[in-house]
């Protein structure tokens, strides 16, 4: 699971970085007000995730929850099959 959590991470600084360059060269103020907030949220379960003890009654429900939302990302070649929830 850490390495999903790590692939996450990674993949919300491509975006963040993506969208970054939308705004400063089209002007994507409205992409940006939407979508960063909400890939700095994923960011901060994957990562409280990774410093989540595995006995945490909470570490199930996370896990799958970083599972789905990494399925946003199955296209990517570095993304595993067996992350499918």
């Amino acid at each position: 699971m850490d390495d999903l959590a790590k692939f996450l991470v990674a993949r919300i600084m491509d975006d963040n970085h993506a969208y970054a360059y939308v705004a400063s060269t089209l002007g994507g103020e409205a992409l940006l007000d939407s979508h960063l907030p909400m890939l700095d949220l994923i960011e901060q379960l994957a990562n409280d995730h990774k410093a989540m003890d595995a006995s945490d009654s909470r570490s199930a429900g996370l896990a799958y929850a970083l599972r789905v939302l990494g399925q946003s990302y199955a296209e990517h070649p570095g993304y595993k099959q067996e992350w499918r929830p």
